[in-house]
C-alpha cells in the first residue's frame, strides 16, 4: 500500500485500465482532486478463445432451452466461507433453473461434496452441476443456452460478462468488487446487485433467488432495462478499433509528457 501511495503521490500521471464512455466522469474527477494528467488505457478485452467448450458441457448445456441456464463462477482465487457458499447454492436451486456452478469448496470443508447443503445434489442433479474444476468460462457464457452470469464481479469475470448476451448477477466480496459492482447496477445498469444484510453484510437464499429471478424477467420491469443497457455496452466495447484508438491517444499523450519535461 505504501508503495502504491508514494507512486501516485510522487508521479506526473495516472493511467487506468478503461474508456471515458464508462468512467470518464470519475477519470476527470480524479484529475481534478489529484491535479495530475489521468490517462484511459481502453478496456482489456480477452483474447476470443481459440477452442471449443469441452464436448461433454457441451452436450450437457444443450439439453436445456436458450437463455435458461444460470452460469454462476467467483474466479480462481476467491473462496467463500461454508455459510455463504451453502446460501449460494440454495438460492440458485430455489430459482428452479437449470445451473451450472464453479466455485473452490468453502475454507471450512475439504471437499464440495462435503460443503453441499444437506440433500443438495440429489434434488439438483438433473438440472444441476457444481464443480471445483477450473471451466471454459468465455466458451460457457457464450453458448445459447446459458442465459445469467452470477459473478463475484472481479474486473476479468466483468469484461467478460459485458461482452456476453448473458444477464448479470452482481455478488462482490472485497478489494475492487463492491465498487465494480455499484457503477454495474447503479451507474451503467446492467445488472442487478445481491442484496445484503445492513448488520452482517451478507447476502441469503432468498436475495439469491429474487435476483436471479429479477433478471431473468427479461420482458419488463429491471430484467429488461439492463439487458438493453447491457446491449449498448456490449457493442460499445466491441466496436471495431477501440482498443486500437486508446492505445495510440496513450502513446500520443505520453510523448508529449515526456517532450515537456
Amino acid at each position: 500500500m505504501d508503495r502504491i501511495t508514494n507512486g501516485l503521490m510522487n508521479s506526473e500521471a495516472i493511467l487506468f485500465k478503461t474508456c471515458r464512455e464508462m468512467d470518464g466522469r470519475y477519470l476527470d474527477y480524479i484529475e481534478k482532486v489529484s491535479k495530475k494528467v489521468v490517462m484511459a488505457a481502453g478496456p482489456t478485452l480477452p483474447v476470443p478463445p481459440s477452442t471449443p467448450l469441452k464436448e461433454d458441457l457441451a452436450v450437457w448445456l444443450g439439453k436445456f432451452k436458450p437463455k435458461s441456464v444460470v452460469y454462476c463462477a467467483f474466479g480462481s482465487e476467491w473462496v467463500l466461507c461454508l455459510d455463504q457458499f451453502q446460501e449460494l447454492l440454495l438460492g440458485i436451486e430455489l430459482t428452479g433453473l437449470p445451473f451450472l456452478i464453479a466455485l473452490k469448496p468453502p475454507m471450512e470443508a475439504e471437499s464440495l461434496e462435503a460443503a453441499m447443503p444437506e440433500g443438495f445434489k440429489q434434488r439438483t442433479e438433473e438440472r444441476g452441476v457444481v464443480t471445483g474444476e477450473w471451466v471454459q468460462q468465455q466458451q460457457i457464457l457464450a453458448h445459447e443456452s446459458v442465459g445469467c452470469f452470477v459473478t463475484h464481479c472481479g474486473s476479468g469475470s466483468i469484461t467478460e460478462g459485458l461482452i456476453s448476451e448473458c444477464q448479470l448477477v452482481l455478488a462482490p466480496q472485497a478489494g475492487d468488487q463492491p465498487i465494480n459492482a455499484r457503477v454495474m447496477s447503479q451507474d451503467l445498469r446492467v445488472g442487478v446487485e445481491i442484496e445484503k444484510g445492513d448488520e452482517d453484510g451478507l447476502f441469503d437464499r432468498h436475495g439469491v433467488c429474487r435476483a436471479i429471478e429479477r433478471v431473468m424477467n427479461t420482458e419488463n420491469g429491471i430484467g429488461k432495462e439492463v439487458m438493453i443497457n447491457h446491449d449498448k455496452w456490449r457493442r460499445v466495447l466491441l466496436s471495431p478499433g477501440l482498443e486500437k484508438t486508446y492505445v495510440d491517444k496513450f502513446v500520443m499523450k505520453l510523448k508529449q509528457l515526456i517532450s515537456s519535461q
